[in-house]
């Protein structure tokens, strides 16, 4: 029996975090963030004393790799608009977002081993139930037969100005002009790199949520899934 998967890429504050933890909930489907993926591996390696050394022995990577292909990976939306990341049992939301877990997930991240554990991974989620998969290359190489491919972009200045207002209601000082700069160069790597360039599947509504609200977003991938025969 296959399941229906849906899977919404694009950069960074377009709202493909809200956007799915709706879907999900409207549908009753399983959630996956893949772009925590790394921090989870970068987390649990480090836990296990495999990122100490300098340099990565052949030996580190092979473990490294057993420890990802050994997850067990849940992500769990609460009514509250958050989402639980579950972790072999334990809840890491709060432990992973930090620029020091950053660190390890760019190390982890380098390793083609991993990656391909990570691919194994989001595949086999899809298995298991329907599948809201978030990402930058979800409808182009994780599930390139997804049932419904949306790319969820906005201008780089709507993003900017989406993270400011995010820092300043957190009580944080938000410097707009970095956060734009910072945003554009993200875009520039992510959008010509030689693996997984970020780029909308051939089959997939393109959708600009600049100068829209999250319900607009919603209403207009929700007619989207149902045109591919997706039932809420």
């Amino acid at each position: 029996m296959s399941f229906p998967v849906i899977t919404i890429d694009g950069p960074s504050g377009a709202g493909k975090g809200t956007v799915c933890l709706r879907l999900a909930q409207a549908l009753g489907y399983r959630l996956l963030d893949s772009g925590a993926l790394y921090r989870i591996v970068g987390l649990k390696a480090f836990e296990a004393g495999l990122l100490n050394e300098l340099s990565l022995t052949e030996q580190v990577v092979a473990d490294i790799t057993e420890l990802t292909q050994s997850l067990d990976i849940q992500f769990l939306p609460r009514d509250t608009g958050d989402v639980d990341i579950v972790v072999d049992g334990v809840n890491v939301a709060g432990e992973i977002r930090n620029e020091t877990v950053g660190g390890y997930a760019s190390k982890v991240a380098a390793l083609p081993s991993v990656r391909e554990a990570l691919l194994a991974l989001q595949k086999n989620m899809a298995n298991e139930s329907g599948l809201i998969a978030d990402g930058r290359d979800m409808g182009t190489v994780v599930f390139p037969n997804a049932d419904a491919k949306v790319y969820l972009t906005a201008s780089a200045e709507a993003r900017a100005d989406r993270r400011v207002a995010q820092l300043q209601q957190a009580g944080e000082r938000a410097d707009y002009a970095a956060i734009l700069t910072s945003i554009q160069e993200r875009d520039e790597r992510d959008e010509n790199r030689s693996v997984a360039p970020s780029k909308p599947a051939k089959d997939a509504l393109v959708l600009d949520s600049s100068s829209m609200n999250a319900d607009d977003v919603f209403a207009q991938i929700k007619k989207f899934c149902q045109q591919k025969g997706i039932s809420f």
